[in-house]
């Protein structure tokens, strides 16, 4: 099976540790830097779901991504699990912070639990990732954070107050680490998507009038898929891309 994309030597045989790679935009990375002949290994809680796509690729490729059972929320077993990689695979070179979830909610129902609950997954696994990972980075000479932001920002969408605040503080988070991080050669960007159409999406929230009204916007009349979001992230996660850094890179179709 061919999968036409551009090629990135760089990314053979790299370290690359994705969040949330099991469904969705996460699989889509997964394939995409498997097939670059990465040495993927991601976390999710969806069991299944990644399972399935491990077989997929083993099938497809004859090799198989590594898939560890993890809850971001948990941030001691998620800094073990990246500690685990470096000592086993090598030093992580790539780290995508991809995992999290937009769940929709009426500002007036939200309680302290609640906001504290989606900032331990949409923003506070982003900063200890990049915390475990970093040295890893600086001792193999470099490496690429790409941090996933999100077009709510942009476009001030409502019923998910919580979720827009901690993808708005993705933005912060990459620009301050871009500086911090810089002088021991790593970059740090943020890929910003915009209305993907996945499996998850097209179930919840988008019906057919939402995605005629999405694609109005858009310059670029064309269902935005997952498998459109990963080229970028190949770009920003290779030696090509190494002058980039503290970054924000849309990926939307062109939302007017």
């Amino acid at each position: 099976m061919t999968h036409p994309s551009a090629r990135y030597p760089s990314l053979e045989q790299r370290v690359v540790f994705i969040t949330g790679g099991g469904s969705g935009i996460g699989a889509a990375l997964t394939r995409a830097f498997h097939r670059q002949g990465a040495r993927v290994v991601f976390v999710d809680i969806a069991k299944e779901a990644s399972k399935a796509l491990v077989e997929e690729l083993e099938l497809e490729t004859g090799r198989a991504p590594c898939f560890e059972f993890c809850d971001i929320r948990d941030v001691e077993a998620l800094q073990s699990t990246i500690v685990r990689v470096g000592e086993t695979l090598g030093p992580i070179r790539v780290l995508i912070n991809n995992a999290a979830n937009d769940d929709r909610h009426d500002w007036r129902d939200v309680d302290v639990a609640y906001w504290d609950e989606r900032m331990s997954l949409n923003l506070r696994p982003m900063f200890f990732t990049i915390q475990a990972v970093a040295e890893q980075m600086r001792e193999a000479g470099g490496g690429s954070i790409i941090n996933f932001g999100s077009i709510s920002v942009r476009l001030a969408l409502g019923d998910m107050a919580a979720y827009v605040s901690a993808k708005a503080a993705v933005h912060g988070l990459t620009r301050s680490l871009a500086r911090d991080l810089g002088p021991h050669g790593i970059r740090v960007n943020t890929l910003v998507p915009g209305s993907v159409m996945t499996e998850r999406q097209l179930e919840k929230w988008i019906g057919p009038e939402d995605e005629a009204n999405i694609q109005a916007h858009q310059c670029l009349k064309v269902r935005l898929e997952a498998e459109h979001i990963a080229p970028a992230a190949l770009f920003l996660a290779a030696d090509d891309s190494a002058q980039i850094s503290a970054q924000e890179i849309p990926v939307d179709g062109g939302w007017g």
